[in-house]
């Protein structure tokens, strides 16, 4: 490293970097592979290798020395050298930026020098790299949060409240935004691929840090897997001994919801998710639930499948001690209402 550099990058942990640099853009030197496992949200992926050049480089490596697979990276790198600048000035302007790898050792050191000799004022590289994040993010929900859980069976529009509480400035985690997934057998339609596991901690990590950890969050009560993603146990523990305020909407409103809500989709795809709650629905009822659906009459659809998750549900929150369950009868699943009856009883 010459003097340059020495004066112009500066190692930072990840506690710093949200304590005084958060506001400047990151740069996620991984492979595209790593990147999509999982990133701080917000980061821009800039790969030093591509997905194979890593597994090559990663061979290398193991079969040969570590001396060895410094060279065939070098040979990747190379041709790449002008092609990092542009991009990171794309990025950041060629001001100030942050660099990042797997654990803040050879790739982003190498990928900020060559940013700080050309043309950068300032490079910070983030020590122990991504799995210092990773770190960071686990030991973030082992915090005590002020949690208010948002119940109600399947069809109350618990989604929509949460946007109306949010509107009015109450502070509010959407579990299901973050998921890309609406929580039951359709809840994939209409959505984009669900992150990893991994990347959905990171996202809820980052959310949570943007709150007043004093105050009052709501969120709508879930089951530990919303899709394929996991709630961390951590999170979910708090979510569970906290007080549920259950909206209990006549089934009928419900359904009617619904059919609004899913009634555009593909029948197709509704077809394929009632398949999968088959055997849970009973045979002869999804039979019925197929047909109808078929012949467009959305709301048996809706009812028939109401009658299982509201089941589902209700075993779920019975599981809750009584003096923390506040049952809320609500005749509409009008949202901008029923945010003001929750907000009333606060």
């Amino acid at each position: 490293m010459t003097d340059k550099t020495q004066h112009i990058t500066q190692r930072i942990t990840v506690q710093e970097y949200y304590s005084n640099y958060s506001d400047l853009e990151i740069v996620d030197v991984r492979s595209p592979g790593e990147f999509k496992q999982g990133h701080i949200p917000g980061a821009h992926n800039i790969a030093l290798f591509s997905n194979d050049e890593r597994a090559h480089v990663g061979t290398v490596y193991k079969k040969q020395s570590q001396e060895e697979a410094i060279k065939v990276g070098y040979t990747y790198v190379n041709p790449k050298l002008d092609f990092f600048i542009n991009e990171s000035f794309k990025v950041a302007g060629g001001k100030t930026i942050v660099v990042h790898c797997w654990r803040g050792g050879m790739r982003s050191e190498s990928f900020a020098n060559h940013l700080a000799e050309n043309g950068f004022e300032k490079v910070y590289i983030i020590e122990g790299g991504y799995k210092a994040f990773r770190n960071y993010v686990l030991s973030y929900f082992e915090n005590d949060f002020k949690i208010k859980v948002l119940g109600g069976y399947t069809g109350s529009g618990k989604t929509d409240v949460l946007k109306v509480l949010l509107n009015k400035e109450k502070q509010v985690i959407d579990l299901e935004g973050l998921a890309n997934h609406k929580g039951s057998a359709f809840g994939a339609i209409g959505e984009e691929e669900q992150p990893s596991v991994e990347h959905f901690e990171n996202s809820l990590c980052i959310e949570l840090q943007k709150l007043n950890v004093n105050e009052f969050i709501w969120l709508e009560d879930e089951s530990l897997n919303i899709g394929k993603v996991r709630i961390p146990n951590a999170f979910f523990k708090q979510m569970s001994n906290q007080m549920v305020y259950f909206m209990d909407i006549p089934v009928l409103e419900r359904a009617k919801y619904l059919v609004g809500t899913y009634g555009l989709f593909d029948k197709d795809k509704l077809e394929e998710s009632l398949m999968k709650i088959e055997k849970r629905i009973g045979n002869d009822r999804a039979k019925i639930a197929i047909e109808a659906l078929r012949n467009n009459d959305l709301l048996t659809v809706a009812e028939i499948t109401l009658k299982y998750y509201d089941k589902a549900y209700l075993h779920g929150v019975t599981k809750r001690d009584e003096d923390k369950v506040i049952r809320i009868d609500i005749n509409t699943v009008d949202a901008e209402f029923n945010a003001n009856i929750l907000m009333n009883l606060e």
